[in-house]
Order: structure tokens, then sequence, then C-alpha cells
């Protein structure tokens, strides 16, 4: 019977407890390490990489056309302020003009012998009074009527100038948040696509960030403005207006991506498109999304030279039509301002703006 007996329990001690649990995590680190599932970073092949950073950048000029879109309403915010801003002091002065005046009045009052309660009323430090109380004014005469009303029509003035710049202020900050979160996206995924670049040897990179027709991208006479009509095919440009924007985009061949970048030397998509028409004297819209809206919409079969064509269901990209299914773009960092066909992302519309 003693053979059956069961062991007496024995309670654990501290010794026993840690040898257990230092058992118990080198068992379950095996088996991480047997199953695959660490958390050592994947090894991406070249066509990998190439697929994820082509859409890091795509989402990073997502959110780049949205940061200009902040920052183009951030400052007219500010210059609506601005001028709020002016507007206010121009009223302060005339206020202290006004009350200058009143001024010379109650004196003369005051030599004749006493000071009329209305130019007490008016020469009070406290406007809130002055307003409640400037019903008083009516004791005057008319001229001294007509100034005390004056005074409190600055008054009132200065305040809805001021409400209105408070106003100014707060979209200004919002706007300001905005380009912020909007920065801080683009930045992350430009890292992103630089530390995959990274991994690969330079002729690995070379492959991942060449797309298009390299024969083209180097390509940048403009001597001539007739020539790159010439060269884009037999459909001429609509109007001269959009002729001269094409030659400025073929004279800008070569030059290179730079996120929120308008010219001369450097742009991205839409700052691209918007310094081609600024040098045909029309002003455009900031935002690939606002420019699709900036004119004539057109049918891909009715494509002429300088229309613009917009790529993504976001309308996040934006070239300009150059003939023969071609479009001069800054596509992204890894390639500078180039020729490209149409049909190499998926094309979202098109717009005549001249």
């Amino acid at each position: 019977m003693a053979a059956h007996r069961k062991p007496p329990h024995r309670p654990l001690t501290g010794h026993t407890v840690r040898t257990a649990t230092t058992l118990a995590l080198a068992g379950a680190a095996t088996v991480a390490c047997l199953d695959g599932t660490g958390h050592a970073e994947p090894q991406l092949t070249p066509s990998q990489v190439k697929a994820r950073v082509s859409t890091l950048y795509r989402e990073a000029e997502a959110a780049t056309e949205k940061y200009n879109g902040a920052k183009e309403e951030a400052e007219a915010a500010q210059r609506r302020l601005s001028a709020l801003q002016d507007e206010t002091a121009r009223r302060q002065q005339r206020l202290n003009s006004a009350r200058n005046a009143l001024g010379l009045i109650a004196a003369a009052q005051y030599r004749d012998g006493a000071i009329d309660p209305a130019w007490r009323l008016a020469l009070s430090s406290d406007p809130d009074n002055y307003l409640n109380g400037a019903a008083l004014a009516e004791r005057a005469g008319d001229r001294q009527a007509a100034a005390v009303s004056g005074v409190r029509r600055q008054l009132r003035e200065i305040e809805r100038l001021r409400g209105a710049a408070r106003v100014e202020v707060k979209s200004l900050r919002s706007r300001q948040a905005e380009l912020r979160r909007q920065k801080k996206t683009v930045t992350g995924k430009l890292d992103e696509a630089r530390r995959l670049l990274a991994r690969l040897t330079p002729h690995q990179r070379g492959e991942v960030t060449t797309a298009g027709t390299p024969a083209e991208h180097a390509s940048r006479s403009a001597a001539d403005p007739r020539e790159p009509l010439e060269r884009a095919g037999s459909v001429p440009a609509p109007s001269g207006r959009a002729a001269v924007a094409v030659a400025y985009a073929y004279g800008k061949l070569g030059s290179p991506y730079v996120w929120g970048a308008t010219g001369p030397d450097a742009f991205d998509c839409s700052g691209l498109v918007q310094a081609a028409y600024r040098a045909a004297g029309l002003s455009l819209p900031r935002t690939s999304y606002a420019q699709i809206n900036a004119g004539r919409r057109v049918s891909r079969s009715e494509l002429r030279p300088g229309d613009l064509v917009f790529f993504y269901p976001g309308i996040s990209h934006v070239g300009i039509y150059v003939g023969g299914g071609r479009m001069i773009h800054a596509p992204n960092p890894s390639a500078p301002v180039r020729l490209a066909p149409v049909d190499q992302m998926p094309f979202a519309g098109a717009t005549r703006v001249a």
C-alpha cells in the first residue's frame, strides 16, 4: 500500500520559481525561433521594395497635395488677418483724432466754466460705459452730438474688426496645425522609402527608381518654343498660353522633385503645372485636386498639348500633356521632371485651362 501513496506536496521555493520561469522563457524563445515568429525585419526582394517604395511615394504625394492646400489656406488666412490688423490700426487713429477733437471742445467748455455731462462721458476711459450712456450726448448741441456719435461708430467698428481678427487667428492656427500634420506624414513616408532603398545595391536601386523613357529624361532643349510642340506630335496646342506652358515644361526636364516646391529650379507635380501656366500668364490653384476644376473637363480622346492630366482616385498627381500619348510631370523624389506615357498611372481625368 505504501507504494501507491502520493508523494507529499512541497511548496515552491523562490529558487524553484526562478528556475521554472527561466526554463519557460527559454522554451518560448526556442519556439519563436523555430516557427519564425521573431521580430527580425523581413528581407524584401528588389521587386517587393519597388512595390513598397511606389506605394510610399504615392501616399507621400497625396499628403503633399494636402500640405500644399493647407499652406495656401494658411497664407490666405494670414493675409486676411494682416488686412484686419491694418484696418483696425487705421480705425484706431481715426478714433484718437475724434477723441482729441472732443477733448478740445470739452476744454473750451471748461474754460467757459462747466463741462457738459456728455463730454465727461465721451472722455471716459471705459468704452462700455460710454456706449451704454451715449444717449446723454443728445443734451449737447448738434455739433457736439455729431462728434460723440462719430466716436461711438468708431468704437463699434473697432470691436467688429477685432472680433473678425480673432476668428482669423483661430483659422490660422488650425491651418498651421494641419500643415504640421501633413508635413509629418510626408517626411515619414519619404524616410521609410529611403530606408528601404538603402538596403539595395546601387544597381538594384537604379532598377527600382528608373522608370519611363530614360533617353527622353535628358532632353532639355527649349531655345525655340515651337520645337517642343513639333516633337510632341502633329496636334497643335489649343492656345498660345498652352503652347508657352508646354515649352516651359520641356525647359524644366531634369529638374529635381522637391515636395512643396513651385520652381524655378525644383518642383512637385502640381507645382510644375502652376509654374508652367504662371509663365504663360495664367494663375492656377496650388493643388492637383483644385487644378482639375480650374478649366473645362475634356475626355482622354480629346487631349491636346497643354491639357492637364490627373491620376489616381484622390486626384493626387498631375502632369502636362504634350501630345503623342505623353506628358511631362514631376514624379517623385527618386526621379526628376521627365517625359512619361499618360497610361503609366491610373487615369482620373483631364482639364483644359487655356
